[in-house]
């Protein structure tokens, strides 16, 4: 139950392994620092636009392009032909595959993206996995701390499952698309082929091929004249 495969094509991320022999997908997110700590080699193939802060600790591969504005602390593996624009924050342990996009105004922090994921405007993504070609609307927000600092469970309509973690944002599986300004709290789980209307606070878990819409009232009024304010 909610294994890898249950919401991500691991043909499309050269990180499998991270995967293997993980009963619950999240299992992933516990991996990531060690994965790192012994398989980076930082280099620089990519272009860069400017100056853009990149520490020691990063790879990036063939025509991923940086721009200046972008920081990349790292550790982090970012594959080949990316666009990491000017304002983009990568901090520590994050894992990027082929021909994402990285936004302005974009933090991440210990994720896992796969190929072709993005993630353009005004988002967060910590301690979460985004699945191929997955797309976050300008203000997507993946909460990854609770309120109280506890434990996160996923929650189910049979049980809640304990994970182990106190930092898990979301699974966000392969296809699926989220919202503009859309909140999504921790420990939620989404399947592929997803959609999230604009400006839902979602927390659970979303079957493969479900829409999430947002209904609220609209009223519109006839604009009444207002007094003008004159001054001296």
């Amino acid at each position: 139950m909610f294994a890898p495969a249950d919401f991500l094509d691991l043909e499309h991320t050269a990180h499998p392994k991270l995967f293997e022999n993980q009963n619950h997908v999240w299992d992933a997110l516990k991996q990531i620092a060690s994965y790192l700590q012994f398989r980076l080699k930082p280099t620089i193939l990519s272009e860069l636009m400017g100056k853009p802060f990149i520490s020691n600790h990063v790879f990036i591969g063939r025509g991923t392009i940086v721009e200046q504005g972008a920081v990349l602390k790292g550790p982090a593996w970012i594959g080949e032909n990316c666009h990491i624009r000017s304002g983009c924050y990568v901090r520590e342990n994050v894992i990027v595959g082929n021909r994402v996009v990285m936004g302005n105004s974009c933090e991440f922090k210990n994720c896992i993206l796969f190929d072709e994921a993005q993630v353009p405007h005004f988002n967060y993504v910590g301690d979460s996995i985004l699945g191929y070609h997955a797309h976050l609307g300008a203000g997507v927000i993946l909460s990854n701390v609770k309120l109280d600092h506890s434990e996160i469970a996923v929650v189910t309509p049979d049980d809640n499952i304990a994970t182990g973690l106190t930092k898990f944002g979301a699974i966000v599986g392969d296809r699926t698309e989220i919202g503009c300004n859309a909140v999504i709290n921790p420990g939620s789980l989404l399947g592929r082929d997803c959609m999230i209307y604009p400006g839902v606070n979602f927390r659970g878990v979303l079957p493969q091929g479900s829409m999430v819409k947002l209904r609220q009232e609209v009223q519109v009024l006839e604009k009444r004249d207002w007094p003008t304010t004159k001054t001296e």
